[in-house]
């Protein structure tokens, strides 16, 4: 069967079952996190079957932000990969689907794990460049607009004489986290994508510091200078 038609069928499952509003993960996010591994995967030796179901499944279970629980969100998902491809496809190759539980389990930050596969590496660059670039600047306010989070700290937006604390302040997550995901890339494709992308956010970053300042026209060049990847 072909990897389109496998495709169309994960679609199809998502819709008639996956019920839940957070538009940060919806079935969108997850075709984006496809075409981001299949870029990733070009030219490798891994399987592009265990690769796309685990992009589908990998939030099938998809705990909120602020949930005690978030951190186990990847391994609950990965046993309901397991049953959902034993139970409502049960012509999916049986000696893949430990691989793709493994790809789903690694793929969460919160979570901690090391991807021990090619394809749980590919998988987990691919989910990771999602909060990168123009989507993940989008995707990291509408999350703070959920969870009613201020967006950042008027007076020290940057956290140069505070703790960052991306609970209270939503830009100190970029510092926390976002900036921090290109040197986690499991891959040599991956780490390439993220660094471009994180440096558009960087480039927001410099825009933002600038206007706090009056300055409408330009950048901060200093917020280019500390914190721009491509400078590294």
């Amino acid at each position: 069967m072909s990897l389109t038609l496998w495709q169309s069928r994960f679609e199809s499952w998502f819709q008639l079952n996956w019920i839940h509003d957070d538009g940060a993960h919806d079935i969108a996010h997850l075709r984006r996190v496809w075409m981001s591994a299949q870029r990733i995967m070009a030219g490798s030796e891994a399987n592009p079957l265990v690769v796309l179901t685990a992009c589908y499944f990998q939030d099938v279970v998809n705990l909120p932000k602020n949930h005690p629980e978030r951190h186990l969100a990847s391994t609950y998902a990965a046993k309901e990969t397991q049953r959902i491809l034993q139970q409502d496809f049960i012509d999916f190759p049986a000696g893949l689907i430990d691989a793709v539980a493994h790809a789903v389990k690694a793929h969460s930050f919160s979570a901690a794990i090391t991807p021990e596969t090619l394809e749980a590496k590919i998988v987990q660059d691919a989910d990771r460049l999602e909060s990168l670039g123009a989507i993940g600047l989008a995707r990291v306010f509408y999350t703070a607009g959920a969870l009613n989070r201020p967006l950042f700290d008027n007076d020290d937006p940057l956290g140069k004489t505070r703790e960052l604390n991306d609970i209270q302040w939503t830009l100190d997550h970029f510092q926390k986290k976002l900036l921090r995901l290109p040197d986690s890339m499991q891959t040599a494709a991956g780490r390439t994508l993220a660094e471009y992308n994180a440096d558009f956010l960087v480039r927001y970053m410099a825009k933002l510091c600038a206007e706090l300042q009056g300055n409408l026209t330009s950048l901060d060049e200093s917020v280019l200078r500390d914190f721009s990847p491509l400078n590294a």
